[in-house]
């Protein structure tokens, strides 16, 4: 299924260590860093999730161009993100436990609420979307007139999940569902929210006031009740004694859920339950501790040299070759409606080294290169029919105009170009040069081009 993500987007970190000592100059525990996990927060969490679970998945958020954004995108690679202008620092919000305590967490970038730049581009995914999950985290995003309008439009068509902020935008009229916890429930009805009856009550006016077609407030360990149609209905968890140590991330893992569950034609009551025991089994595993993600850079080495089990095939296999001392090559390009010109210049580029990675414009940044008509064939095909070629061992999509981002990750011995470029021109090659590289052009098939191609099969129409 296609579910589109629309929210604001942070980077979260967790540090990790023991605290054995006092500072010297103060009554404050030191801590020895042992771990650094980094993963998209917010939106970019839901996007993960839907991700991790099989899903095709768009981003709609809005970022700014900083260090932590750029980390945020290479975080969500398997992800098509469809940004705007943010306006201001990317939040970040680092959790620091020792031994196992959490002791802190520092917020940089997290009191600037600039208004973020909404653009055309941004609303397209919203109308071919089989369900939409909103993950307000009270950054101004989803105030934006002409989202909220491209919302309600959508959700007449699809399941709309609202997952709301204490201090966020008034969700859409026709939501399928809005799901508060019960600090957001008291915040945003005013109301006693101290016992079952209260909870029902309070959600009830708050569903009528928003127009929604139901309201479920997640209970924690409780579960969730479902307020809709003048009705209420108390979902349990599935299994007694469930122990909750870390809830972050809960709140995105029920909104994720019930949205996939109402795509794929569950009822609400339905839905609510799935997501109740979806929340339940991801909390039990660890939540957010346990997701993959990538350890940042540290001692001079990149993630393709760091990572684990949690790397993408292509990293790994970067990774593997180079360890064994042999020759990363990549490649890149839209290669849309593949032809032999693509074949030759990729058999050429293999030959240059012991593995070919090809880097993959994603369908959005196809269409901002080419125009609005392209991609003729979505990245998913795309990718299927190069990893179809003897020749090509990984394939990498990326989102940006330009692979500068994912070749300083990958970190290739040769880049492939066709003779149309010229190697000391490409930005890639300065780029190169850092970890000692080289740029390689091999000559072009004459006759052969993509746009060629497609006004021969236009054509033919």
């Amino acid at each position: 299924m296609r579910i589109v993500v629309v929210g604001d987007t942070l980077l979260d970190i967790d540090l990790a260590g023991h605290a054995g000592r006092l500072c010297p100059d103060g009554p404050a525990p030191v801590v020895d860093v042992q771990s650094r996990r980094e993963r998209a927060g917010g939106a970019g969490l839901v996007a993960t999730l839907l991700a991790q679970d099989g899903h095709d998945v768009d981003l709609v958020t809005a970022l700014s161009d900083d260090a932590a954004a750029d980390r945020v995108r290479s975080l969500l690679q398997r992800v098509r993100i469809h940004e705007g202008v943010l306006g201001g620092p990317t939040p970040t919000k680092m959790r620091v436990a020792a031994d196992g305590q959490r002791i802190a967490r520092i917020d940089e970038g997290c009191g600037q609420k600039p208004f973020p730049l909404v653009d055309e581009s941004m609303l397209v995914p919203l109308q071919t979307a089989d369900a939409i999950v909103v993950a307000d985290y009270g950054r101004r995003l989803l105030e934006a007139p002409p989202l909220r309008a491209a919302l309600e439009t959508a959700s007449r068509r699809v399941p709309v999940v609202w997952d709301p902020h204490s201090h966020g935008a008034r969700p859409i009229g026709g939501a399928a569902a809005v799901t508060p916890n019960l600090s957001e429930l008291l915040d945003l009805s005013g109301r006693d929210v101290s016992g079952l009856g209260a909870i029902a009550t309070a959600a009830g006016r708050l569903r009528e006031r928003w127009h929604a077609q139901s309201v479920v407030v997640t209970l924690a360990e409780r579960g969730a009740l479902l307020s809709d149609n003048g009705s209420a209905i108390h979902i349990g968890v599935p299994s007694a004694g469930l122990r909750i140590d870390d809830s972050c991330g809960a709140g995105d893992r029920f909104a994720s859920a019930l949205a996939a569950a109402l795509a794929g034609g569950s009822s609400l009551e339905e839905a609510v339950e799935t997501a109740v025991a979806t929340s339940v089994a991801f909390l039990a595993a660890g939540g957010v501790a346990a997701l993959h993600s990538t350890p940042t850079p540290s001692n001079g080495q990149h993630p393709a040299e760091t990572a684990g089990d949690d790397e993408s095939p292509a990293f790994a296999l970067a990774r593997r070759v180079r360890a064994e001392g042999g020759r990363v090559v990549a490649a890149g390009g839209c290669f849309d409606l593949l032809h032999a010109g693509h074949l030759r210049l990729l058999e050429a580029a293999r030959s240059l080294g012991d593995c070919l990675i090809v880097c993959l414009n994603s369908d959005s940044s196809v269409r901002r290169l080419k125009g609005e008509s392209r991609p003729v064939m979505d990245e998913r095909d795309r990718a299927d029919l190069l990893l179809g070629l003897s020749c090509v061992d990984a394939v990498e999509i990326f989102s940006e105009d330009t692979p500068e981002r994912l070749l300083a990750g990958l970190r290739p011995d040769v880049w492939v170009k066709g003779s149309d470029y010229e190697a000391e021109q490409l930005p890639e090659s300065a780029l190169l040069r850092r970890w000692g590289g080289e740029v390689v052009t091999v000559p072009l098939q004459p006759g052969r081009s993509t746009t060629s191609l497609a006004s021969a099969i236009a054509a033919l129409g």
